[in-house]
């Protein structure tokens, strides 16, 4: 009898295949790395054929941790990241060029054209987002004008479009032997081309877009059954698909309107719960689709999108050198007291929320002959709760509700020193729950939902347990202090692409 249900976490830079019990317990999981590439400054790529390749060796991984067979499982769901691109030919699944990742900023000169008539906020009102290189209907946009054959395969029907949702789900469930194209209104969500209201492809959005309709797959709720797995997972339901952020959401059960939780990963998210109806926002958040189940009305959701946070932590590892190992980082920032007066601000990709600054480029201000590489870790951990900072401040103004506390998760969540000064800058607890694996367990959930492993959410909230709780103890007067020097450090970042 089948006893458990997994979850396909497919990340920035790792795909991960989990395993849990009926409690929301990790019983195996296993990780594979994936090729960043960078053809250009600016520019990000992701292999798909490495993803699924990956994916794969994952889910062989986990089972033989555990010692289960595919009969054991109830089912599987998907979380991906978001945004995204990818688009490959339907009848021999190859890829017609990389993956153009959530991160990459091509796309810039086609949303500043689109922005002439209207501004960023043009189509803010119709699908909850400004115009940005983060979504991924302009990078659609760009394969359809700058790869050959493109355009005339997806007007033909012969080319499908998927986020990495949509390309794992294809591939699970036969590929080109019958492959399932399908996204969720989450994902669907992120790419500038579904409708808020109708939770549909937009007819005016595909025509200012140029995108072919005959690309697109099906949007569907965020827990239903899609179809059956081939290999490696032969029969077992794919019965749950969440954009990664919104997988965290629904792990860490935020359920109901005012709960919010922030993802700590290769860049950070806090999302609130808004309930069934849509809240624009008036502070650089932007709208989106929290999730949906089966035929229950969907869930929204305000979200502040950080481009970079772990990826900072990565970047003075392989690029500069200055630590081994991303977990040395922390023993790094605590041999010394403070900053030394060093602000980071990460604008590597430009900023996204609150400011949605595509021009900016990261600087390190407040240089001295005092500073050492320790003050530079430990704004680097800083940069991270500050600019959380930022987006908690707006999300209080476009809600109106003051947050009473945090519930985080994702890779950074282990460190002690930079969860400390997060509740610090905060003024708020931030609570880690037991299951730290929150991003998997949300796609495991909406998957169990599905096929009547979990009976509703009230069997899942029965499941979050705290692990530890970070009560703030910084001195107000200090904080502000620190923030309008973050503040100033933010300013200088602006206006650098010209």
């Amino acid at each position: 009898m089948a006893e458990f249900v997994a979850a396909l976490d497919q990340g920035t830079s790792s795909t991960r295949f989990i395993i849990f019990d009926h409690s929301g317990g990790v019983v195996a999981q296993d990780r594979k790395e994936h090729a960043q590439i960078y053809p250009r400054p600016g520019w990000v790529e992701h292999d798909p054929l490495e993803l699924w390749t990956r994916s794969g060796e994952a889910i062989e991984g986990a089972l033989r941790k555990a010692g289960l067979e595919t009969s054991d499982l109830v089912a599987v769901g998907v979380t991906n990241q978001r945004e995204t691109a990818v688009v490959w030919d339907r009848r021999t699944g190859r890829p017609v060029h990389n993956a153009i990742v959530w991160q990459d900023t091509r796309t810039d000169r086609i949303c500043g054209d689109l922005a002439r008539d209207g501004g960023a906020d043009r189509f803010r009102a119709r699908v909850g987002l400004p115009l940005a290189t983060y979504f991924s209907g302009p990078k659609i946009r760009w394969l359809l004008d700058n790869v050959e054959g493109v355009r005339a395969g997806a007007e033909a029907g012969d080319l499908l479009f998927g986020t990495v949702d949509t390309w794992l789900i294809w591939n699970l469930t036969g590929g080109t032997e019958g492959g399932v194209h399908v996204t969720d209104v989450s994902n669907a969500s992120r790419t500038m081309l579904m409708d808020l209201e109708t939770l549909d492809w937009d007819s005016e959005m595909l025509h200012v877009m140029g995108v072919p309709r005959a690309m697109l797959p099906p949007i569907r709720a965020s827990s239903e059954v899609y179809g059956a797995c081939g290999h490696p997972l032969a029969g077992v339901p794919v019965a749950g698909d969440l954009g990664d952020q919104q997988a965290a959401v629904f792990g860490q059960t935020c359920y109901s309107a005012g709960e919010a939780k922030n993802t700590y990963g290769t860049g950070n998210f806090m999302l609130l719960n808004t309930g069934t109806r849509p809240v624009p926002s008036r502070s650089g958040l932007i709208t989106t689709l929290g999730y949906r189940i089966g035929s229950q009305p969907a869930v929204y959701a305000l979200e502040g999108s950080i481009a970079i946070t772990g990826a900072l932590v990565q970047w003075l590892r392989d690029n500069l050198g200055m630590i081994g190992t991303s977990a040395e980082v922390e023993e790094l920032a605590a041999s010394v007291d403070g900053n030394g007066g060093c602000y980071f601000v990460p604008a590597f990709s430009g900023l996204f929320a609150p400011h949605w600054r595509s021009d900016a480029r990261g600087v390190i201000a407040g240089l001295t002959r005092y500073v050492t590489r320790g003050h530079i870790a430990r704004a680097a951990l800083e940069a991270t709760a500050w600019q959380t900072r930022e987006v908690y401040d707006a999300m209080n103004a476009d809600s109106g509700v003051a947050l009473s506390s945090l519930r985080v998760d994702g890779g950074m969540v282990g460190n002690d020193l930079l969860m400390q000064f997060q509740a610090d800058v905060l003024g708020v607890p931030v609570i880690r729950p037991r299951v730290a694996e929150t991003t998997a367990l949300g796609a495991a959930y909406a998957a169990g939902l599905a096929t009547g492993y979990w009976r509703d959410l009230g069997e899942l909230r029965q499941n979050w347990q705290v692990d530890r709780t970070w009560e703030p103890s910084m001195a107000a007067a200090q904080v502000e202090k620190e923030y309008r020097l973050w503040k100033k450090a933010v300013a200088r970042t602006f206006g650098w692409v010209e």
